[in-house]
């Protein structure tokens, strides 16, 4: 028994036929959409990759990129059936095409659901990839003259001050590291060298930040040294007073901006898949329809539409069993080569 069939008496079949061709170019505008999402997350991304510790991340604009494109052609050969339906001698030629269409369209469709979950669903992958590329990247500060690291304190120098950010977690990371080069460190003088004596790992450790951690809308000219030593500075208290510093870590700050930009593009992907899924139902009634017209001397009666011509349950055995039928060659060449490999060693054993 077909599932869920509606009546189309011819009026109703031209007006959805219309109604659906111009449907399939606002999805094809969709589909644009979606591409135009996924290059400018991928561009978002590659611009802080010195950052990142993995690409996993680009999973979500890689499959953008793939179901926009999908989207295009779905869409476009979507609005020329839509036309030809609307001529019964023309329609008839689409009859091959159309299984194969519809299982590539459902595929790609869901592709774009798939996408969508992933965008809210790699907060943690991100958030992972940016602690220990950020960790790296601060490690690294100081290395201005280490090939292949040259600009790294440029990358965070820019990262700090157009996210307002400091630090992985907070300022107090950069306390655990040597950020500057020993070419600027003066080892003939004393503190120096008890600074590093005072290291296990011979490390020069200070309680100072880069410029790029100051907050310029701070009223206090910038702290950036000394900032435990309360008298080091006037009318100071590092652990009451607000610090002039960004107090944001950078992981929390990017996580937040790359989730914003994720949820965002979610929001406007689900939006084209149910546009999408909106065609392909509307294209299923539209072809079910026309197919009951074919080969009527009378192109004007009323027919009925369908998504499936059997029930649910009867067409995923129906699809399950063509799917063994195309396996099942494939299992006896198998069978048969290793049959074949088995006789030849049986042969070569007397004669050796």
């Amino acid at each position: 028994m077909a599932l869920l069939k509606v009546k189309f008496p011819f009026q109703k079949r031209v007006r959805m036929a219309q109604a659906l061709w111009l449907l399939s170019w606002l999805a094809v505008l969709g589909g644009t959409f979606t591409f135009s999402l996924g290059i400018f997350l991928k561009t978002e991304l590659h611009k802080r990759a010195e950052v990142m510790d993995n690409t996993e991340i680009h999973a979500v604009p890689n499959t953008l990129m793939l179901a926009g494109l999908a989207s295009l052609g779905i869409n476009f050969f979507a609005g020329k059936i839509c036309q030809d339906s609307l001529d019964v001698a023309r329609f008839p030629r689409w009859k091959s095409f159309m299984q194969p269409f519809f299982v590539l369209s459902v595929f790609f469709t869901l592709l774009l659901l798939v996408a969508v979950i992933m965008s809210y669903a790699m907060k943690g992958n991100l958030e992972e990839s940016l602690k220990v590329g950020l960790k790296n990247g601060i490690r690294f500060y100081k290395d201005t003259d280490t090939p292949g690291r040259c600009s790294q304190k440029e990358t965070i120098d820019r990262l700090q001050m157009d996210f307002r950010c400091c630090g992985n977690t907070n300022y107090r990371d950069w306390f655990e590291i040597q950020w500057i080069s020993n070419r600027y460190l003066d080892f003939t003088s004393k503190e120096v060298k008890d600074r590093i004596r005072s290291n296990v790992d011979g490390r020069f450790l200070v309680d100072g930040v880069p410029f790029s951690c100051c907050n310029p809308r701070s009223p206090r000219p910038c702290i950036q040294h000394r900032l435990t030593n309360n008298s080091a500075h006037y009318n100071y208290e590092h652990q009451t007073e607000e610090l002039n510093l960004y107090s944001r870590g950078c992981r929390q700050a990017l996580v937040n901006y790359y989730m914003g930009l994720m949820n965002s593009i979610g929001a406007g992907v689900l939006s084209v898949f149910l546009l999408q899924m909106t065609v392909l139902v509307s294209l299923r009634y539209l072809q079910t329809a026309m197919e009951a017209v074919v080969g009527q001397e009378n192109a004007e009666i009323e027919t009925e539409g369908y998504l499936l011509e059997k029930s649910v349950k009867e067409t995923v055995k129906e699809f399950m069993d063509t799917v063994r039928k195309l396996l099942q060659p494939t299992q006896v060449d198998a069978a048969a080569a290793e049959g074949g490999a088995a006789g030849g060693e049986k042969a070569a054993t007397p004669a050796s």
